[in-house]
């Protein structure tokens, strides 16, 4: 699969027919149960690829105002905004996640990573380091079964997973996700990954 497929434009597209499989319309269980355990609202989160993003949504509805949303296309932010009417424009990011500029103490992936080009995992994995504070997590679900050269989903396992991530973080968690939804059940890991201090 070529890179340029799933562009702006490509995602633009999937949005406007409404092409979006992965929307569940709330916030998915795993991390629903994670966010419920954090204790520090001042925490600067990023979600990026959010889509519609209720876990965002889930997080200001909590008190949390440091959060921010990226995603290349504009129209899951809109819809975002259209939810959330009183969630900052400045904290909305029409951008590429590789071209965002700035640091942050929490990453929420979700279903973002199995949607970029394969050949650009390695590039997610260093970016996100890079846009982390020391000790700063990575912390979601990756797709649990075999990598597959159509998508997206793309797939992979925990193998690649602790291969692709473990020279720049500290694996704290990565197995099977227990409170999936239904639809996802076995199909899910859920992960803790720490940034490494030098």
């Amino acid at each position: 699969m070529k890179k340029s497929k799933l562009d702006e434009i490509y995602w633009s597209h999937r949005y406007r027919n409404r092409d979006t499989g992965w929307n569940i319309g709330y916030i998915s269980t795993p991390l629903k149960y994670y966010i419920d355990q954090l204790e520090d609202k001042s925490i600067k989160i990023l979600i990026p690829g959010a889509g519609n993003s209720y876990e965002a949504e889930y997080l200001w509805q909590l008190g949390y105002k440091n959060v921010y949303i990226a995603d290349i296309a504009i129209q899951p932010l809109s819809n975002f905004k259209e939810r959330v009417p009183d969630f900052p424009d400045t904290q909305l990011l029409h951008i590429d996640f590789f071209d965002i500029e700035d640091s942050f103490d929490l990453i929420l992936e979700q279903t973002f990573f199995c949607a970029i080009n394969p050949s650009l995992r390695s590039k997610y994995v260093s970016k996100s380091n890079v846009l982390l504070k020391p000790k700063g997590k990575i912390v979601g679900l990756f797709f649990d079964f075999e990598l597959t050269s159509q998508g997206p989903p793309f797939g992979g396992d925990l193998v690649e997973y602790k291969r692709l991530f473990s020279d720049y973080f500290y694996i704290r968690l990565l197995e099977k996700s227990i409170n999936s939804i239904k639809e996802r059940q076995g199909k899910e890991l859920f992960f803790i990954f720490e940034k490494k201090t030098k």
